[in-house]
């Protein structure tokens, strides 16, 4: 239409195009896996996905799931207060209270709505959130809602300066208190020093929120996340986990003491106002959890740490920038938006699939290749990827 607003949004998805920040996306016509296959029916290596164990079309998961769908059926077709809780939706909590030793669970459909909707149903006008600089976008958006709402006072803080946390800290008189980080962080692949953070949260009576999305699953001896390959236990905790990325299905959830999960069902609009998800997502991640717990998921955790000290060993370069990470994501820093997309471009085109992240997802002047390692992928892949970019690197310098 040529409106004044729709001549509006074509500039400024010219502009987007021109800054290198329009992004696009990439259908694929096989299942999630190292190799998956396009619309156009290229076969290409996959290294972008969060799947880190391969569970996403795993047999026993499928499986799982057709089997619930021939018994339940697909949709609840209601929120859950009416007559969407389904006795595969409370199993599903209950497996994920044990699997990660704390008191209660509530279920969600998305992580982006477990964050979202938390901040607004536990925190006042008289409170205070503290929140990592690199925190996820769902985070952000939530404490954006509840300062709207209540005016909740926000700081932020860095990982790397714990210092600068304890002044912040120690000068906050607020009733309630909320640091807030991710366990991995999604962009950078470090992980946060949450046993400092939980110190400090006892010595200023605070809670400690920790989004392990890019945890859950792939850490721990049997993959039950930070919290476990710390060792930390505490009813500070706050706990907030995805199913969409190692567990390989979909939904959210958040773990904490019982009386908070009881509120959040009782306040939290995400949850009160969302149909609920299809029984078949909950039996499926059942049988998920499962592998992941089992010897199974152990070998796959195994070779999946290996695959990630190889690519540290060979992944050398003279311009590129690797971060240091001990955990599927190893972002290679390439600066301008510009050589991202066209590096990103060469990979797939040579079979490789690793999208270029670009501002606002990462700061400027910061566009990278987020490669992400599965268990699925081989020495073979690994050894490809790195002689791949090295040659390209070699090109372009």
């Amino acid at each position: 239409m040529d409106t004044p607003f729709y001549q509006r949004l074509t500039e400024d998805l010219r502009g987007l195009r021109e800054q290198g920040l329009y992004k696009t996306e990439r259908q694929l016509a096989s299942p999630q896996g190292a190799e998956i296959r396009t619309q156009d029916g290229k076969p290409v290596l996959n290294l972008c996905a969060n799947n880190y164990l391969g569970l996403a079309a795993h047999p026993s998961v499928r499986e799982a799931a057709h089997r619930a769908i021939d018994r339940y059926g697909y949709g609840m077709a209601s929120v859950r207060f009416i007559c969407g809780t389904h006795q595969v939706h409370r199993e599903l909590e209950h497996t994920l209270s044990s699997f990660l030793g704390m008191e209660d669970t509530i279920l969600y459909s998305s992580c982006f709505d477990a964050n979202g909707g938390l901040f607004e149903t536990i925190l006042g006008e008289t409170d205070a959130v503290i929140s990592d600089a690199l925190n996820h976008a769902s985070i952000i958006d939530g404490i954006r809602l509840a300062q709207k709402m209540f005016g909740v006072q926000l700081t932020r803080f860095d990982t790397h300066s714990l210092a600068a946390l304890k002044e912040q800290l120690s000068t906050d008189s607020n009733p309630l208190k909320i640091i807030i980080t991710d366990a991995v962080f999604s962009m950078d692949g470090h992980i946060a020093p949450l046993t400092e953070l939980l110190d400090l949260a006892i010595q200023f009576d605070a809670l400690l929120m920790v989004d392990d999305a890019h945890g859950f699953g792939v850490l721990g001896d049997s993959g039950h996340g930070i919290l476990s390959t710390l060792n930390l236990c505490s009813e500070r905790w706050v706990y907030v986990g995805t199913l969409g990325k190692a567990a390989g299905v979909s939904g959210a959830f958040v773990c904490a003491e019982k009386s908070l999960t009881q509120w959040i069902s009782q306040k939290a609009r995400a949850h009160i106002y969302s149909t609920a998800s299809p029984p078949a997502l909950a039996h499926a991640l059942c049988a998920s959890l499962e592998l992941i717990e089992g010897e199974r998921g152990k070998q796959k955790r195994h070779h999946l740490n290996h695959l990630i000290a190889l690519f540290k060993e060979h992944a050398i370069f003279k311009h590129f920038k690797l971060l240091p990470s001990d955990t599927p994501i190893q972002p290679l820093i390439l600066g301008s938006n510009e050589v991202a997309l066209n590096v990103s471009k060469k990979l797939d085109d040579l079979g490789f699939m690793v999208p270029a992240i670009r501002p606002p997802t990462v700061p400027e002047d910061t566009a990278r290749l987020r490669i992400t390692l599965c268990a699925e992928h081989t020495d073979v892949d690994v050894m490809a990827l790195v002689q791949t970019l090295q040659d390209i690197e070699s090109t372009l310098f």
